[in-house]
């Protein structure tokens, strides 16, 4: 099965990433043709897409990048409310920085800033703040973490090859965290290769069952 974009189909076969060169006016486009809208968003099969440097790429997740990514927002959203945490989170989601970039983060958490978006429907990038925690997973070498350097978001955990690596922007640069800022006294990195663990070989119930014991115990 081939990738075919045209100026009126774009499909992609799973797994498959695209790379095409093009202006901002060119990405608008795609994103128009695409579907603009969180609700068709979430009724369509698409690619995700995004924007950098007079490039634009494509690429259409595999079933098990769309499960990592639930199982992990999953353990994001028990931590915080193990710890009693405020947050909003945002899936699917687009950031836009006009004629900079474009990017859509598999999952978002406002944790910080959340009062700052409570009750938006519309942010705006560059006035607005970005979020405080973005949940990437990279099965197809699509993500760099320097995509998020624009938009300055404080921490970004990245899962790519069974492994889970935060970054934290110190400065202007992204550097390798053993801990998160959010929870810096537990390790997130072994909470949540365990929980994918569970739910591979159980579900993700199960996996955020098990969690949610484990902290309740630790009381």
């Amino acid at each position: 099965m081939f990738a075919v974009v045209t100026p009126d189909t774009i499909h992609l076969p799973p797994g498959a990433v695209v790379r095409l060169p093009g202006s901002w006016q060119d990405y608008q486009a795609l994103n128009e043709q695409l579907g603009v809208g969180v609700a068709r968003r979430r009724h369509r099969s698409s690619p995700r897409i995004k924007y950098r440097d007079g490039e634009i790429l494509l690429m259409a997740p595999l079933p098990e990048h769309g499960r990592k990514v639930s199982v992990i927002a999953d353990v994001v959203k028990v931590l915080l409310y193990h710890l009693g945490r405020e947050y909003e989170a945002f899936t699917p989601i687009t950031m836009e920085l006009p004629q900079k970039s474009g990017i859509e983060p598999n999952y978002c958490f406002y944790i910080d800033n959340w009062q700052a978006i409570a009750g938006k429907n519309r942010i705006n990038w560059g006035v607005d703040p970005s979020p405080d925690l973005v949940v990437e997973i990279d099965i197809t070498s699509y993500t760099d973490v320097n995509d998020y350097l624009p938009y300055r978001v404080p921490e970004v955990w990245l899962f790519r090859k069974n492994q889970l690596v935060i970054y934290r922007l110190q400065g202007d640069v992204y550097t390798v965290e053993t801990s998160s800022r959010y929870f810096p006294n537990i390790n997130v990195s072994e909470v949540v290769t365990e929980s994918l663990k569970i739910a591979y070989e159980r579900n993700t119930s199960a996996a955020i069952r098990e969690l949610r014991q484990k902290l309740a115990s630790e009381n």
